[in-house]
């Protein structure tokens, strides 16, 4: 198992290229199942995830070809089975998604009961209610979902208990090539969202209101297939940019899309940073200044992301003052908590709420990683930190963020990769 060794202390400089968002890639990849034609899919990012998605897309017999510069092309029409096995899908979440494209489609589909983070329970009752509004039956049969429809899926009216991302975004997918009009009420507005309604719309699809809590879908016989870029990844573009605030430094983050962050470019700026935007790019200048400590409560888009809790606790950790962070999205996902501790961090939880006071420095130690956006936390805390900090289980990292310690150490972060091979 690989380990990230960062020996902190190193103010970071320079420029940075945003790769294509993981949560946007994903249920696009899923969506290329509606297509009658192939789909060109560019800015595709190198991820773990990435290749696990496209392994289920392969396993279902669909051909994958796959260019440069992330480019992929996929045809779902040498799909031959409508499955996708627990053996392929128990480390990722985002499997669920091609449920609602495979009923729609190809009229059944068995997916197994997805895996991935360990933030919580976030539970698919939501994706499946969504499938039997529009006429699905839908049983769980030794953990597998099994959706099926008879002739084409019925135009509804589904209404989520909860505000889901993956829920909304399955839903629309299965509502494209069902008859008549599907409304979505209580929909999800994440910029995700909005990036598979364009593409889906590209493809042929009647989509209204993406970006808002009411989508209106109205079906089409079939969609053809497009070429179409995945948007930029705004946890990622605030991920370095919380690397320039937590090491007082300075860093542009180019190929993104200053729009999908106002929240957190807010919080940076009561951080004490100078926040510079222009059409493509976002740039962070800490001036060398410690940052001053922010409270803020995580709640769906357009507030201010669950994906960027954890970065932003880091630099909490080391920054000026008292700081109060409640998590209302998932209620497993302050695991990162005692790690920040182990390298002198002075943090308290009280279930969805921790208090933050922030100390002088951070001291390097062994720690490990519990999920995705905790892993870069901890590497945000070891850059800051004096002294060396080896990060464990950093598999969490390689599910989202493209080619880490490259990208760091053109930013003059001092980070290597061990090999499982090698003794830390």
């Amino acid at each position: 198992m690989d380990k990230l060794a960062i020996t902190g202390g190193t103010r970071l400089e320079g420029e940075v290229r945003i790769s294509g968002a993981k949560n946007s890639a994903l249920p696009l990849l899923a969506a290329t199942i509606l297509a009658s034609t192939p789909v060109t899919l560019n800015n595709v990012p190198d991820l773990h995830d990435i290749k696990t998605m496209m392994r289920i897309l392969s396993h279902m017999g669909m051909t994958i070809t796959k260019g440069e510069n992330g480019q992929v092309i996929i045809d779902a029409n040498t799909l031959t089975q409508a499955v996708a096995p627990y053996e392929l899908v128990k480390t990722m979440r985002a499997s669920i998604f091609v449920l609602g494209s495979l009923v729609t489609r190809f009229k059944e589909a068995y997916v197994s009961l997805p895996g991935g983070c360990a933030i919580g329970s976030r539970p698919v009752d939501q994706h499946l209610k969504a499938l039997e509004a529009l006429g699905a039956v839908v049983t769980v049969e030794k953990g597998y979902v099994h959706a099926k429809v008879d002739g084409r899926l019925r135009g509804g009216r589904i209404l989520f208990d909860v505000v889901t991302v993956g829920g909304t975004e399955n839903a629309m997918m299965a509502a494209t090539l069902a008859e008549g009009t599907t409304i979505i009420e209580n929909a999800a507005r994440e910029p995700e969202v909005v990036d598979l309604a364009n593409m889906l719309k590209k493809m042929g699809a009647n989509i209204e209101g993406a970006g808002t809590d009411r989508i209106v879908i109205e079906g089409v016989e079939a969609l053809t297939g497009c070429e179409y870029s995945v948007c930029p990844d705004r946890i990622e573009t605030g991920s370095y940019l919380a690397a320039a605030v937590v090491t007082g430094g300075r860093i542009r983050a180019t190929h993104t899309d200053p729009k999908l962050l106002d929240a957190v470019l807010l919080k940076f700026l009561e951080m004490g940073a100078l926040v510079s935007t222009g059409e493509d790019w976002i740039e962070i200048d800490m001036q060398g200044k410690r940052p001053r400590a922010v409270s803020f409560r995580t709640l769906p888009h357009p507030a201010f992301p669950t994906d960027m809790q954890a970065q932003f606790m880091a630099i909490n950790a080391i920054s000026e003052g008292t700081s109060t962070v409640n998590e209302t999205i998932f209620e497993n996902r302050f695991m990162h908590v005692p790690e920040l501790n182990r390298m002198g961090a002075n943090i308290e939880v009280d279930g969805h709420t921790a208090v933050v006071r922030g100390v002088g420095k951070l001291d390097g130690a062994p720690v490990m990683a519990t999920d995705l956006r905790a892993s870069m936390s901890l590497v945000l805390a070891a850059l800051a930190a004096e002294g060396d900090t080896v990060i464990d289980r950093i598999y969490h990292i390689d599910r989202g963020y493209e080619r880490v310690e490259e990208k760091l150490s053109l930013l003059g972060a001092k980070i290597r990769r061990i090999s499982s091979r090698v003794n830390a």
